[in-house]
């Protein structure tokens, strides 16, 4: 059993049935759990590492999935086969590098046949929400969630041909806030998380609260300098605290 929360709400996201790869996969938790649940008939643990690598490959075999889960070195998508997998899970990396991994999966043509991408980004998930909007990727569930005083979010995106439209309704629809509209909404959403505002809670709101806590210092320390680049900076700081504040004091039903 799983017991890391994270781990746990990416599990669940995964579609029964789906052959899984999952890029980074460490000690190969994930897809071990993944083949014990019966969720997935099979696996590939991929790892750019050799340490990280065996450690996939001690757990594969402590689980006695030998023959359904296979770890296999490479970086990124590198370690697929087009049409191997059906899903992809990609966990505890930064947006950029995440992004980063898709793209260059695209372009080799190893996305093919994958229908499902299901991606936790530790930071820059607007990245992320980004190149599955520019991408045809529709984002059909969002969480977030707190474990071990960090805030994660899990993205469940599918390919679907009506993806690209749901997309932009979801992005670049009704503002969020009244007088947010046009870009500012759509940045706005690819921050936060478009289903993530819509159903917002505690951990949401505990989320943002702490950012607001992170700008507010970076803020005072941009008063002491008479820069003209410092200025400017310190106000959009002061910007994007009101954006955030004006979100958490919003109830859900005001999120359109």
């Amino acid at each position: 059993m799983l017991n890391s929360k994270r781990l746990t709400v990416i599990a669940d996201y995964v579609s029964q049935g789906a052959r899984v790869a999952d890029i980074g996969s460490d000690h190969a938790l994930l897809p071990v759990e993944l083949v014990r649940r019966g969720t997935s008939p099979s696996a590939v643990a991929g790892e750019v590492n050799d340490g990280p690598l065996e450690a996939a490959r001690k757990g594969i075999a402590a689980a006695g999935f030998n023959d359904v889960i296979e770890a296999r070195k490479g970086n990124g998508l590198e370690v697929l086969q087009p049409g191997e997998v059906d899903t992809v899970t990609i966990a505890g990396m930064g947006g950029a590098l995440i992004v980063t991994i898709l793209e260059a999966g695209r372009l080799a043509g190893k996305l093919e046949g994958v229908s499902q991408l299901v991606l936790q980004p530790n930071v820059g998930e607007e990245l992320v929400r980004e190149w599955l909007l520019e991408h045809g990727w529709y984002l059909a569930e969002e969480a977030i969630l707190e474990e071990d005083g960090k805030y994660y979010e899990v993205m469940n995106a599918i390919r679907q041909p009506s993806g690209d439209a749901d997309n932009k309704i979801l992005y670049g629809g009704e503002p969020p806030l009244i007088g947010l509209g046009g870009e500012a909404s759509r940045k706005l959403k690819l921050s936060m998380g478009p289903w993530l505002l819509q159903s917002r809670g505690e951990v949401f709101a505990a989320k943002w609260r702490s950012e607001i806590r992170k700008l507010r210092r970076i803020e005072a320390q941009m008063a002491q300098s008479e820069l003209d680049e410092a200025k400017e900076r310190r106000e959009a700081f002061s910007r994007e605290i009101a954006t955030i504040e004006e979100v958490l004091a919003c109830t859900p039903t005001d999120i359109s």
